[in-house]
């Protein structure tokens, strides 16, 4: 059976997801339920409509558009035709709406790298890079989605990571997220996502920030964005650093092996460090003080050769027809499987050793696409990702200017190219022979057509069965499930995790001019989860929903970033001293540095501990940002420059007890309220913590002797933050 096969048996599927959701909505317009619909009453009609200049929705052309939400597609559950002309026009004009900069995704940071393969997956896939002993180039971008190339990097947004596989075989772009769940589900409605979410397009206000009321006008009324809203008001938003980040390949793929057996598969990467957040308010204070703090993260880890890795996996899913696992709809771009159901299984290790020798060369000119795809390695009829295959490659010729892009030296594949294309903008090769043409004879028929017999392995176009049925725009039933995700997402989380989501939601929403579109997304919180709607309200001045009976699914343990212990490579740490107390510094830095640390030393004044050993920061270019642990070796007393007049910090926050510096004082406090580790050494460093109203035994706090210090940041660090310091009520 195909993945929508004749009526009866997609009615079957159909009913299957019945049983388990029994509430589905059965039309799109249950499923758009929030959204207001056109008035039929002349008394009702406005006189005019602010922003448009027709009653109805037109084309470019000006013919009426009933259905702006689904692409028209072989089935309910088929691919998307060609022949959707709308969506071709919505999509292309929208691909084309900025230049030179990306549309999405214009920020971003780049590396290089190599990815090995485990050679475990030839009873999956028939992919070379994947075989035994394979050892491929790379090229990854990490981004931000929203903001311009000049906005910060510790925004609250989703983030790209987008890897380019130079395999033998041709290039593989695997083209995700750092969240496996998307806003939408239908590719025709992306223009509509980022219009929303968008500086307003009256005042370009705000910059790289989804606190604002279009975009929570159109989430809160485009209910199936409820899911991806959960994970982006979540810490996966704000990550501690790119190297930190897990992606995900959203969509579902499929494999295929030498023996032709399909498998649907959805990607993972895993960072060898953990999954890791900043606190909000630390990605404030750093969008401020060092806007490029993610960029700068990479680029000095890779130079300090702590090198980023991450491990490459798949779950995988029976290729069945029915496109469902455990009543999950593998489809449904807004839907992700947790990992207890289906274990992420790992391929191969890739490590980003090498970092760009010019960023316009490479990262800004970097072009990925979905359809890049290897023989092994094939698309399914996931109705965004349908989209993307033609949106991808349309915005090129105006982002690169014209269709040659893949001539560009960081999109130029490793494997030999013979296309027959000829000339056009920025054409760099000089092809031979006089036959572009298939088929020819004046070119000795050349070039010859793949031969799987002769080892050469063409791109498979998998013979998946498609549904006889009606042309139609519409979806199945099962996409109309827009709240049991986020729930599942929300309920896994640990007590400070949920705390930090409803903290993000009362920000967010408390950014909102309009009290209607703050209603109605308390509202859709009130479908999630109780507690997390009233507390929001609250915060808002609102009146808390009332109580909703909700399901309690099975916590998925694997989406909480807490509680497991992860190597401390690249960590960085402050070892904080003045010219009196710097004798044992450079123990200090060496132990760390032979841990896998980076320690930054910081000092009231600049200048060099001993020979090779420059002191990093002054207490007037440090941030608390910048740390991850503190080491501190007193008595740090106010420095000469600590005057308001000088430093605005010194102002910040006053001393009492031991004279210390108050910016010092102001650099602990902030740790200690992002809940970062501090470490004192005992008999040098006596005072200092009581003197910023701390104590010595608090939580994440250590007081050791000198030769304990590595060991304890280590030991500190491996649980990213002392998040015991500030319970939270469960």
């Amino acid at each position: 059976m195909g993945i929508a096969g004749p009526a009866g048996e997609h009615e079957s599927v159909a009913s299957s997801v019945e049983n388990i959701q029994p509430d589905f909505p059965r039309n799109k317009e249950n499923a758009m339920a929030n959204e207001p619909k056109h008035p039929t009453d002349p008394g009702q009609q406005p006189e005019s409509v602010p922003g448009q200049d027709s009653e109805y929705l037109t084309t470019a052309q000006g013919a009426p558009v009933s259905d702006t939400d689904h692409s028209l597609k072989a089935g309910e559950r088929g691919p998307t035709l060609l022949q959707d002309h709308h969506l071709r026009e919505k999509i292309m004009h929208f691909d084309h709406e900025r230049i030179p900069e990306r549309v999405v995704h214009a920020r971003g940071a780049g590396a290089h790298g190599l990815f090995t393969s485990y050679g475990n997956a030839e009873e999956l896939t028939r992919a070379d890079f994947l075989k035994p002993g394979r050892t491929t180039r790379v090229f990854v971008r990490f981004s931000t989605v929203v903001g311009s190339r000049g906005s910060m990097d510790t925004a609250r947004d989703t983030r790209g990571f987008a890897t380019k596989f130079y395999t033998e075989e041709g290039i593989f772009d695997l083209v995700g997220n750092n969240i496996p769940v998307f806003f939408i589900q239908d590719g025709i409605k992306f223009p509509d996502l980022v219009h929303a979410a968008k500086p307003h397009p009256d005042t370009e206000i705000p910059q790289a920030q989804s606190a604002h009321d279009t975009f929570w006008d159109f989430v809160s009324l485009h209910t199936p964005a409820q899911a991806h809203v959960m994970w982006q008001m979540s810490d996966r938003a704000i990550p501690r650093s790119l190297r930190m980040m897990e992606g995900f390949g959203v969509h579902t793929f499929r494999m295929v092996n030498e023996a032709g057996k399909a498998s649907l598969v959805k990607f993972h990467w895993k960072p060898r460090l953990g999954v890791h957040s900043l606190a909000w308010e630390e990605s404030q204070l750093a969008a401020g003080a060092d806007p490029d703090f993610h960029r700068r993260d990479l680029a000095e880890a890779i130079d300090a050769g702590a090198y980023p890795e991450w491990e490459l996996g798949v779950q995988i899913f029976p290729d069945d027809g029915s496109g469902v696992f455990e009543g999950i709809d593998l489809l449904d771009p807004t839907k992700f499987v947790p990992e207890e159901l289906a274990p992420v299984q790992p391929l191969g290790k890739m490590v980003l050793d090498r970092n760009p020798e010019n960023y316009f060369a490479q990262t800004e000119q970097v072009a990925f696409h979905p359809g890049h795809l290897v023989p092994g390695i094939d698309i399914s009829d996931d109705p965004l990702l349908q989209a993307r295959l033609f949106s991808y490659l349309d915005t090129q010729l105006t982002r690169l200017g014209g269709p040659n892009f893949a001539q560009i030296p960081i999109n130029s594949p490793d494997s030999p190219v013979n296309d027959m294309f000829r000339d056009g903008f920025h054409q760099h090769r000089v092809p031979k022979g006089i036959a572009p043409y298939k088929p020819n004879s004046l070119d000795g028929g050349c070039p010859y057509m793949a031969q799987v017999v002769s080892g050469q392995q063409p791109p498979l176009d998998f013979p998946q069965p498609v549904a006889s049925g009606k042309k139609m725009r519409s979806e199945p039933a099962s996409f109309s499930d827009h709240y049991s995700q986020a729930r599942l997402f929300y309920i896994s989380l640990s007590a400070v995790e949920r705390a930090h989501v409803q903290q993000a939601y009362s920000f967010e929403l408390g950014k909102c001019t309009d009290t209607a579109i703050r209603q109605r997304q308390v509202e859709c919180l009130a479908k999630i989860d109780t507690q997390l709607a009233a507390g929001v309200a609250q915060a808002l001045g609102l009146p808390a929903p009332a109580a909703v009976q909700l399901d309690d699914p099975v916590a998925s343990p694997a989406l909480s970033q807490i509680g497991k212990a992860w190597p401390v490579d690249g960590r960085k740490v402050g070892v904080v001293f003045n010219s009196g107390n710097h004798q044992h510094v450079p123990a200090i830095a060496q132990a760390l540095a032979e841990r896998g640390m980076s320690p930054l030393l910081v000092s009231a004044s600049g200048g060099e501990v001993a020979p090779d050993l420059p002191i990093d920061r002054t207490y007037l270019t440090a941030r608390s940002i910048e740390f991850d642990a503190l080491v501190l070796i007193g008595p740090l007393p106010p420095a000469p420059d600590a005057a308001v007049a000088l430093d605005a910090k010194a102002g910040a926050l006053g001393a009492g007890g031991v004279p210390i510096d108050p910016r010092v004082a102001l650099l602990v406090a902030e740790a200690y309220r992002h809940n970062k580790a501090i470490i004192t050494l005992d008999g040098l460093s006596d005072g200092l913590l009581q003197a910023v109203g701390l104590e010595d035994d608090a939580p994440g706090i250590a007081l050791v002797e000198l030769s304990a210090v590595a060991e304890s940041a280590e030991q500190l660090l491996s649980t990213h933050r002392a998040w015991e310091r500030f319970p939270v009520a469960e």
